[in-house]
């Protein structure tokens, strides 16, 4: 099962007054596992950027002005999410924008719904939390993810933490923390994000006298039971 999980920013929030998508992020996951593949672009929106938009994404009209249009990076991105599943939160922002792009870029370019299908995790979370608020910052506190480094929103960003929310909503993943927190308290540690290959995990082998001391206890449980599980699994 291939899914991808998609966030953009744009110049505001409606495209039927002109407005246009200036970032992609998506992240792939493969059997509900992340795969490290992800796709990120920029894009140049031919149009101003709202000052409301700038407070919340950061990306400035200065920035994008050397970037690339939507119709030159889109066959690029229809082949990434070509035949997966989107997950997006808040769905009908993102694909209505989405579409919006592929008319614009020509009438023969489809719908996102013409290449892949989509989930709402907004409509899942308002099913699982009726009468909460079930915005992403909401879900990470809810489910104890880190969201430090969201100081402002950006597509890559929140598609990464939106698959660590979704794992979590439908039982992908569980706290890594048994009983107390780190802090000596009852709320679990967060899940924090950490690169592949960051860490080399330390193996330690049994001593000989470690293992001289688990065959003598084998040797105990066979004599009471008249033959282990264990010393049968372990040859």
């Amino acid at each position: 099962m291939r899914q991808i999980v998609l966030d953009t920013e744009t110049t505001g929030i409606e495209p039927s007054e002109g407005h246009r998508i200036i970032e992609i992020g998506c992240v792939e996951m493969i059997n509900r596992k992340l795969t490290g593949r992800t796709y990120h672009r920029y894009i140049r929106p031919e149009r101003e950027i709202d000052a409301e938009a700038i407070e919340v994404h950061g990306i400035t009209n200065d920035f994008l002005a050397d970037k690339p249009l939507f119709h030159e990076v889109m066959e690029e991105f229809k082949a990434f999410i070509a035949g997966g599943e989107l997950i997006i939160h808040n769905a009908p922002f993102d694909v209505g924008f989405i579409n919006h792009e592929f008319a614009l870029a020509g009438p023969d370019n489809g719908r996102v719904e013409d290449i892949c299908t989509v989930l709402d995790t907004l409509v899942m979370a308002r099913q699982m939390f009726p009468g909460q608020k079930n915005n992403l910052d909401a879900l990470c506190k809810r489910f104890f993810i880190d969201n430090s480094q969201r100081t402002l929103h950006g597509a890559l960003l929140d598609s990464e933490i939106l698959a660590d929310v979704y794992l979590m909503m439908t039982g992908g993943q569980t706290s890594l923390s048994l009983g107390a927190g780190a802090d000596g308290s009852d709320a679990p540690t967060p899940i924090r994000r950490v690169a592949p290959g960051q860490f080399q995990l330390q193996v330690i082998n049994a001593t000989a006298e470690e293992q001289a001391a688990h065959e003598a206890m084998l040797d105990r449980i066979d004599k009471k039971s008249g033959g282990s599980v264990w010393r049968g699994a372990s040859h």
